[in-house]
């Protein structure tokens, strides 16, 4: 029994033994030398300046690429093969042959033991060992480690589950995982292995890499079919999100960082030639103004915001029939032909105070990718209510959600059943962070946005103000010649919407009114105008003169 301890200890302390043992193995081998093959201590002396030489070099045969680990493996080498080409010839035992071993042992030692990423190694070996154990301790019984590395920030194992077991019982259990492990709370992540249902991969986060902030280096994307660089994950990697054809979806509580990522998707596409931008911000324009430099219109009040939806409507509508003509199923953005992009900052305030806007809004997003018409709509209230029951969500190919108050917001702003696939939004503890969900980022990756300031904002608005594109002469054709609105019947606050209803569809042209211009004239919601269409429709008050567009 006490063998039996010994040799477990010596096995738990094996890296911390490792100097210590590789000095036994090196008197061990000078006398074995010494004794048979004593002539050559010349091969043992150019072994060891070729081994120097590869690891300084390459870090071979052990794979380094640190340049101070690489110097420490070349100096290792060459005082244990030099040593040891001496007592091949002199005997180990010749002094000062012994004294010099044992301050070498020492003094390599030191770095060896105090070594951040070997000590790392040994607890994530400790934990691969005592891992069966702790997966039973968490609901996870029958799992193991295939394999592990540690990294900059902790580390990382491959896992595979017992068959029955899926990524989301490992997501369950992630604050188990922590306890277990002994971490920081949060310091775990859990991915899908996207070849394999039955393994995924858990990373240890020892430091986080996203506890200070990171700053802006500026526009990357040139044109609208550049990917845009929204921040970094924290495997240092760059996140990448691709806008063309795409409508996207910002939403985070307050002081979750949602205004930085949104000016940092505004300074990108402010360097776009080939994309024109249009702006909605009932706030007074207090978030989108900075940018008004780049801005071909900025809509601040409810009323400008409905005329500016309407008239994205109408170039949708233009470009619509100029592809039914051409046969061309989608439009490519170029200078001459540019995307429009409408930036919405809060979107929940538009729907409250603009209902009538929120038709136009709708129709953009179910029908304008194809046609280069896209919505970037950010909020701070992701409520069915405020999007629309889910019609425009839907149709928001990328989300970004940044930290939410409640848990139940993390399924809203991205899809349905991401919270419990590990999209924890809620548990976020810095302005900044976020997860994105879009084409190639499917997984439930932290990452945190860039820091745009003031500044940036200014001068990246100054220098790219005099090289913004203006819309193609069809769209512009088509915002001119979009019948307005008639404005005398609701300049009336307190005018019948009914009364309203009925001037506006007397006083249509012959091709009628359409739904959302209705809307537009009444201020009352699509479902009553139906309501009160279909009513006059029976009684010969009104008729339809094609496809949506009515008059009396």
């Amino acid at each position: 029994m006490g063998l039996l301890a010994i040799g477990r200890a010596l096995f738990r302390y094996q890296s911390e033994l490792a100097p210590i043992v590789v000095g036994l193995g090196l008197d061990l081998a000078g006398l074995v030398l010494h004794h048979h093959h004593r002539g050559a201590w010349p091969l043992v002396a150019i072994l060891t300046v070729l081994g120097a030489v590869l690891a300084a070099w390459r870090g071979l045969p052990w794979g380094i690429t640190r340049t101070e680990e690489r110097a420490y493996a070349a100096t290792t080498t060459l005082v244990a093969g030099g040593w040891l080409a001496a007592a091949t010839a002199f005997g180990p035992g010749r002094s000062p042959l012994p004294a010099i071993l044992v301050v070498a042992v020492i003094a390599l030692g030191i770095p060896w033991w105090a070594h951040r990423r070997r000590r790392a190694r040994v607890r994530v070996d400790r934990v691969i060992h005592a891992w069966p154990d702790l997966a039973e301790a968490v609901g996870l019984g029958g799992s193991r480690v295939m394999s592990a590395v540690v990294d900059t920030w902790g580390w990382r194992a491959r896992m595979k589950l017992r068959p029955g077991q899926s990524v989301t019982d490992v997501v369950a259990r992630v604050q188990a995982i922590e306890s277990a492990l002994g971490t920081r709370p949060g310091a775990v992540r859990v991915e899908q292995d996207p070849a394999h249902a039955g393994r995924c991969t858990m990373r240890v986060l020892a430091v986080d890499p996203h506890a200070g902030a990171i700053p802006w280096p500026g526009p990357t994307a040139r044109t609208l079919a550049d990917p845009i660089e929204l921040g970094v994950f924290e495997d240092a990697t760059k996140v990448r999100v691709p806008l063309l054809r795409r409508h996207a979806l910002i939403g985070g509580t307050t002081d979750s960082g949602k205004s930085g990522v949104l000016n940092v998707v505004l300074g990108n596409l402010a360097a776009c030639c080939d994309v024109v931008l249009w702006g909605i911000d009932l706030k007074g324009g207090m978030e989108l103004r900075p940018w008004a430099p780049c801005l071909a219109r900025l809509a601040t009040t409810p009323d400008e915001a409905t005329r500016l939806l309407a008239d994205a409507v109408a170039v949708l509508d233009a470009r619509a029939d100029a592809a039914g003509r051409d046969n061309t199923r989608v439009r490519e953005p170029t200078p001459t032909r540019p995307a429009l992009v409408i930036v919405i900052d809060e979107y929940a305030e538009l729907a409250d105070t603009a209902p009538a806007a929120v038709p136009y809004a709708e129709s953009v997003a179910r029908r304008g990718r194809a046609l280069a018409v896209d919505l970037l709509a950010a909020t701070q209230r992701p409520t069915q209510k405020a999007m629309g029951g889910g019609a425009l969500r839907s149709q928001m190919s990328v989300r970004v959600c940044l930290r939410v108050r409640e848990r139940r917001d993390v399924d809203l702003i991205l899809d349905k059943g991401m919270l419990a696939a590990g999209w924890h939004a809620h548990t976020l503890d810095a302005p900044g962070k976020f997860y994105v969900l879009a084409d190639g980022h499917n997984q439930p990756r932290r990452a945190r946005g860039y820091l745009v300031t003031d500044e940036h904002v200014q001068e990246t608005a100054a220098r790219y103000a005099d090289q913004r594109p203006e819309l193609d002469a069809l769209s512009q054709a088509a915002i001119d010649h979009r019948p307005r609105a008639l404005e005398s019947p609701a300049t009336e606050a307190n005018d019948d919407p009914e009364r309203v209803l009925m001037t506006a569809l007397t006083e249509a042209p012959a091709e009628g009114l359409s739904i959302p211009e209705l809307i537009e004239v009444t201020g009352m919601r699509r479902t009553w105008i139906y309501d009160r269409l279909q009513g006059l429709a029976a009684t010969g008050g009104a008729r339809q003169v094609s496809r949506g567009r009515w008059r009396a």
